[in-house]
């Protein structure tokens, strides 16, 4: 094992997954929306648990992260993180159990929902390990200046 790779740089190929899949998730999920026959009232719903979702993952990962890496994180914010996720995926359930939607939209929203919380975290990994190898290893990022740019003509 390389000892980029045990310093923990995600590959460009995982970086790349987690984004598409980030995408695929979030657009499958919009496009749902966007085509639901439904009240607008009921489209703000599923798009605020959708959102307070991503949000919530986002924050449980990084609560999660500091606490790993010895940051201080006060037992509550990880709770109200913990609690923030429960909630958007309860909240999801009993929307789409009581929804007029077929079974099959259900689950379009189900999996649209579990793929985005999925790849909002590896993409939130993968910047706090770029960011985390950067800090490390300030130069092997950096790209030399063009020569062009050198000229007297600029």
């Amino acid at each position: 094992m390389s000892e980029t790779n045990r310093l923990g740089k995600p590959t460009g190929a995982f970086i790349g997954a987690s984004w598409i899949a980030l995408g695929l998730g979030m657009g499958v999920y919009f496009v749902g929306l966007w085509n639901a026959k439904m009240e607008l009232n009921e489209k703000g719903f599923y798009l605020t648990v959708f959102l307070f979702g991503l949000f919530a993952a986002v924050s449980l990962q990084k609560a999660v992260r500091d606490r790993a890496e010895d940051i201080p994180v006060t037992p509550i914010y990880v709770g109200i993180a913990w609690f923030a996720l429960l909630a958007s995926l309860l909240l999801l359930a009993i929307g789409l159990w009581n929804a007029d939607l077929l079974l099959s939209e259900k689950g379009f929203y189900g999996i649209g929902f579990a793929m985005s919380l999925f790849a909002v975290v590896a993409v939130q990994k993968n910047i706090r390990d770029l960011a985390s190898y950067r800090a490390l290893y300030p130069e092997s990022h950096v790209r030399p200046r063009p020569e062009f740019l050198d000229k007297s003509e600029f």
